[in-house]
């Protein structure tokens, strides 16, 4: 007897779950949930794995190291991700973002075919009619030359405005950003690998793409991440994050100032910097207040980096930055990636 009510708990929590999130949530790009990966010291995938281990989406940076140390070699290297993603009928766009080889193979079809590790980063994508229901996908990844960095992800036809085509890769139209003064003496980077060079909110390929810079350009560098992978670069009216692989460094760029993620995001006036960056696991709803009642003042988007500035007294609900606004988030569709949550004060709204 009480086993048949613990199960009618659990589905009545399951169920207050679903209707939370139905207030909560909006569609927007998707990283998928439930990876498996399987990482080789090989190329070809021959063998067994190394070892396997669940990854909770596919969007890493490895630059010129290990993937895992002291059991996968820093190059050449291959990871194999394999899930089960629930869709909803439609036509899907998935994207692969990557320095290095990758395939992916979506209900049996390989859609994206380019295991050739060119050593540079190259954005990769097909459109994909999906029946719905449970979808197996495989993403590929090897590695043989240089650094190393993938990101995978799609988004339905409605979001996107989906004109299907063959030509892969999204087109930008590049315009030349005014150069900002450089102090004498200051440490500078060049754009040198990318004719157009996306620059970001956080130094991940997960980060929100802020601007854009051209072959040429050359910025102050006032800051960089633990490794020297990314560089945190003055544009003319805010600070951002480039990947150093495409970039010139004029001097020794461990010289700049290790500098937090946080630096690249905008805080409005008036809001401190806790030092705590969190990603979003889902689309959100940015809310005025920390309830489902209250007005909606953003839409924010999946896999967004964001700072948390506030939390409600209960923990249930984190008052974030989004696109310099100040709003609430449900906490359950963030993960913490810096800092402490105990940095972060509790704000009475």
């Amino acid at each position: 007897m009480r086993h048949t009510q613990l199960k009618r708990l659990i589905l009545i929590g399951f169920m207050a779950l679903s209707l939370l999130a139905f207030g909560l949530l909006s569609s927007a790009q998707q990283f998928g949930s439930g990876w498996v990966g399987s990482y080789y010291n090989v190329t070809d995938f021959s063998g067994a794995p190394v070892v396997s281990r669940a990854d909770p989406q596919i969007n890493f940076n490895f630059g010129n190291a290990s993937p895992i140390p002291g059991l996968i070699n820093a190059s050449p290297f291959a990871v194999r991700w394999n899930g089960v993603q629930n869709l909803v009928a439609g036509t899907y766009r998935f994207i692969a973002v990557a320095d290095g080889g990758v395939r992916v193979t979506v209900n049996g079809q390989v859609v994206i075919d380019n295991l050739v590790d060119s050593g540079t980063l190259q954005t990769r994508q097909a459109d994909v009619v999906i029946a719905g229901g449970n979808v197996p996908i495989q993403v590929d990844f090897v590695q043989t030359t240089g650094n190393a960095a993938v990101q995978f992800y799609w988004d339905t036809a409605a979001n996107l405005a989906l004109t299907p085509s063959a030509t892969a890769g999204p087109t930008f139209t590049p315009t030349n950003t005014s150069l900002p003064p450089i102090p004498p003496g200051a440490l500078r980077a060049t754009v040198i690998r990318a004719s157009v060079l996306n620059v970001r909110s956080a130094p991940t390929l997960g980060g929100d793409i802020v601007g854009r810079i051209l072959r040429g350009q050359t910025y102050q560098v006032v800051g960089r991440n633990q490794n020297a992978t990314w560089f945190l670069l003055q544009l003319s009216e805010r600070r951002a994050w480039a990947f150093g692989y495409y970039l010139f460094i004029d001097g020794n760029e461990f010289n700049a100032p290790v500098t937090s993620s946080l630096d690249g995001l905008g805080l409005p006036p008036g809001v401190s910097d806790t030092g705590v960056l969190a990603v979003t696991r889902s689309g959100l709803r940015l809310r005025a207040a920390p309830t489902v009642n209250s007005a909606q003042i953003g839409r924010v988007t999946w896999g967004a980096f964001v700072p948390l500035v506030g939390r409600s007294i209960d923990g249930g609900w984190y008052q974030i930055v989004w696109k310099g606004t100040v709003g609430w988030v449900a906490s359950g569709y963030l993960e913490i990636r810096q800092g402490s949550l105990s940095n972060v004060p509790v704000v009475n709204p």
